[in-house]
C-alpha cells in the first residue's frame, strides 16, 4: 500500500513539473494507479477480495494498453477496430462501473449504465427522445480510446488539478495544521456565548477550505467539537446539526470546495481565481447564517463560552497557526502575485508543508512522528485521490453518453418548455433535479450531471454561465442536510449518539442560507463579481446578510408562529424585492 501510494504521488506531482505529456497517456495511467486503492486496499469479504484483484488487474492492463498505444489511437478517433480493441473497451466500462460502485454505491453506476444503453439502443425510442443510432464501434471507441468519455476533461480535471490539491490537504492535515485550525477558531470564538458551537462553525470553514468534503469535515473537526458542546450541556441534536451544518459548508468555502471548483473552471473556462473570488462572499454568508442561528440558540438554551482553563494560549495558537498559514500564503503567493497555475502554486503549497512535517508544536524531533506523518499523508492522498477518480470517471460515461447522443439537449428543451420560458419556474426544476440527484450521488457528480442538462437551459433564459453553474453546485450540495439522505447529518448524529431525524430538522434551520443564498445570488447577481465590481459585491452581499440575519433568527429565535412568519417574510423581501425577483 505504501509503495502503491508514493507511486501514486509522485506520479501526479511529476506531472506538474515534466511538462506535457498526451492526455491518452497521463489520464488512463491516473485511472490504473487508482484501481489497487479501490479493488484490493478495500479489505471485504474473500469473495470481494478475489473478485477485486480480478478487476484490478484487468482494468489496469487496459488502462496501461490505452496508454501505450495513444499514438495509434489518437488516429482512430474514436473508432474500435478489432475484437482486442472492442474487448479493451468493454473492460474499461464494466471496471469503471463496478469501480465507482466499490467507492460510493450503487446510483451512480445505476445511471451510467442507464446512459450506457440509452447511447446503445435508444434509436429504438419512439419520439423524440429516441436517437438516430451511433455505430457499436464508433459509440464504445468514443468513450474509451478518444480523448471523450472516460478519458474527457473532466477526468483531466482529476489528474490535473483535484489530485494536486488533494495531496496539499492531506500533507496538512498529517501535520499539525488541523490542530491549528482548531486553535484559532477556539482563540478567536471559544469565549463568546455558544462558544464551542462558533469554534466548531470556524474551525469548519478553515478545515473546509482544503478538505472540501463534508464528510471528512464531520468526522476530523467533529471528533474535537461534539465532544465539547455535549460536555458543555449542548443538546445533543444542536450540536450534531452544528458540525454538519458547518461542515457542509467547507464545500462551498474557496479555495478547493470540494473539487467543484476546479470543475467548473473546465465547464465554464472561467479562470480558477475568477472562480474563487465569485464563491467567497456567498460562503461567507452562509456561515455568517449559521453564527446568527447559533446566536439565536445561545439565546434560547444559555449556552455557555468554552472554559478558560480549556482554551489554547496565545502562544499555543501563533505556533500552530503557522502549520497552515505558511503553506497557504505559499499558495496564495504562487497563484495571485508570481502567477502561477494554480496546480503549479499547490505543488510549492506542497513542498513547503512536507517540510512542516518535520516540526512539531512542542519543539521536538521525533524521526518516527515524521515517518508516521509521511506516511499518513501519502496514504490519505492516495485513498482520496482514488474515490475522487472513481467519482469523475464514473460521472464522465454520463457526459459522454450526452453528447455523442445529443440527450442533454433535448432535456434542456423538456426544461424551457415545462417552465413556459420563465427564468423561475426553470430554477425551480433545477434545484429539484439537484436535491433528488444529491441525495443519490456525491456532491460533485449531482453538480456535473445536472450543469451539464440544466445548465444550457438556464443559460438560453439569461443567465451568466458562472450564475447558473453556481446555483447548481449549490442546491447539488443541499442533500448533505436535507432528508431523506443527508450524509453529514448521519455521520455527526451517529457521533453524537442522537436520532438523525432530530438532528436534520435542527439543520436544516441552522442551515437556512444553502436553501436561500443560491436564489439570492440569482436575483443579486452583484454578490458573485467581486473581481470586477467589488463596492457593489459587497453592497449585495450587507443586503443579503441583513435578509439572512431576519430569516435565520426568525426561524430559530421566536417560538410563536406568527413572529416566524413575521420576521421570515421581511427577510425574503429584503433579499429579493429589488433583487429582480419581486
Amino acid at each position: 500500500m505504501l509503495v502503491s501510494a508514493i507511486v501514486l504521488v509522485v506520479f501526479h506531482l511529476g506531472l506538474i513539473f515534466s511538462g506535457l505529456v498526451p492526455n491518452l497517456v497521463s489520464r488512463p495511467v491516473h485511472l490504473a494507479l487508482a484501481l489497487p486503492w479501490i479493488f484490493l486496499f478495500a479489505g471485504g469479504p474473500v469473495v470481494q477480495r478475489i473478485t477485486g484483484a480480478l478487476f484490478c488487474a484487468a482494468g489496469v492492463a487496459a488502462c496501461f494498453w490505452v496508454a501505450l498505444n495513444q499514438s495509434m489511437l489518437s488516429d482512430q478517433y474514436g473508432f474500435l477496430e478489432g475484437d482486442l480493441q472492442l474487448v479493451i473497451a468493454i473492460v474499461l466500462l464494466i471496471t469503471v462501473l463496478e469501480g465507482a460502485r466499490r467507492a460510493i454505491g450503487w446510483p451512480l453506476p445505476i445511471v451510467a449504465a442507464l446512459a450506457l444503453a440509452y447511447g446503445l439502443f435508444g434509436q429504438h425510442i419512439p419520439g423524440e427522445f429516441g436517437h438516430s443510432g451511433t455505430p457499436t464501434a464508433s459509440f464504445l471507441g468514443t468513450l474509451t480510446i478518444a480523448e471523450g468519455g472516460i478519458w474527457g476533461s473532466l477526468t483531466g480535471v482529476s489528474v490535473n488539478v483535484v489530485a494536486i490539491f488533494v495531496i496539499f490537504g492531506a500533507v496538512l492535515n498529517a501535520g499539525e495544521a488541523g490542530q491549528g485550525f482548531m486553535n484559532v477558531a477556539a482563540a478567536a470564538a471559544g469565549r463568546l456565548k455558544g462558544g464551542a458551537a462558533k469554534v466548531s462553525v470556524l474551525s469548519s470553514a478553515l478545515f473546509g477550505s482544503i478538505s472540501g468534503s463534508a464528510s471528512a469535515n464531520v468526522a476530523s473537526t467533529g471528533a474535537i467539537t461534539l465532544p465539547a458542546m455535549t460536555k458543555l450541556g449542548y443538546p445533543k441534536r444542536l450540536a450534531g446539526a452544528v458540525e454538519a451544518v458547518a461542515s457542509s459548508g467547507g464545500q462551498i468555502m474557496p479555495p478547493l470546495m470540494g473539487a467543484g471548483a476546479f470543475v467548473m473552471v473546465e465547464l465554464t473556462r472561467v479562470p480558477y481565481t475568477q472562480i474563487m473570488a465569485a464563491a467567497l462572499l456567498p460562503a461567507v454568508l452562509y456561515f455568517f447564517a449559521v453564527w446568527v442561528g447559533i446566536n439565536a440558540y445561545a439565546r434560547r438554551f444559555d449556552l455557555a463560552a468554552i472554559d478558560q482553563g480549556d482554551q489554547p494560549s496565545l502562544k499555543q495558537v501563533l505556533i500552530t497557526s503557522a502549520f497552515f498559514m505558511v503553506p497557504f500564503l505559499v499558495l496564495l503567493h504562487g497563484m495571485f502575485v508570481v502567477r502561477y497555475t494554480p496546480q503549479y502554486a499547490a505543488c510549492l503549497a506542497i513542498l513547503a508543508g512536507f517540510v512542516l512535517l518535520f516540526f512539531n508544536a512542542s519543539g521536538t524531533f521525533d524521526a518516527g512522528q515524521i515517518l508516521r506523518r509521511m506516511e499518513s499523508a501519502v496514504l490519505t492522498a492516495a485513498r482520496q485521490v482514488s474515490v475522487i477518480a472513481a467519482i469523475i470517471v464514473c460521472a464522465s460515461i454520463i457526459i459522454g453518453v450526452l453528447a455523442i447522443t445529443g440527450l442533454g439537449v433535448k432535456i434542456t428543451s423538456l426544461i424551457l418548455s415545462g417552465s413556459g420560458g420563465y427564468l423561475w419556474p426553470s430554477l425551480f426544476l433545477t434545484a429539484l433535479a439537484c436535491l433528488f440527484l444529491g441525495m443519490e450521488v456525491p456532491t460533485t457528480a449531482a453538480y456535473v450531471i445536472c450543469v451539464s442538462v440544466a445548465g444550457p437551459a438556464l443559460i438560453q433564459q439569461g443567465l451568466e454561465p458562472l450564475q447558473a453553474h453556481l446555483f447548481v453546485f449549490w442546491f447539488a450540495l443541499i442533500s448533505t442536510i436535507t432528508p431523506p439522505v443527508c450524509g453529514a447529518v448521519f455521520i455527526a448524529a451517529g457521533m453524537v449518539g442522537e436520532n438523525w431525524l432530530k438532528v436534520a430538522m435542527t439543520a436544516m434551520a441552522l442551515g437556512v442560507g444553502l436553501y436561500v443564498i443560491p436564489l439570492a445570488m440569482i436575483a443579486n447577481p452583484a454578490v458573485i463579481e467581486l473581481a470586477a465590481t467589488p463596492f457593489a459585491a459587497v453592497i449585495a452581499a450587507a443586503k443579503i446578510g441583513v435578509g439572512l440575519a431576519l430569516v435565520s433568527f426568525g426561524l430559530i429565535g421566536f417560538k410563536m408562529p406568527w413572529q416566524k412568519l413575521l420576521a421570515t417574510l421581511a427577510g425574503l423581501v429584503v433579499i429579493f424585492v429589488g433583487g429582480g425577483l419581486l
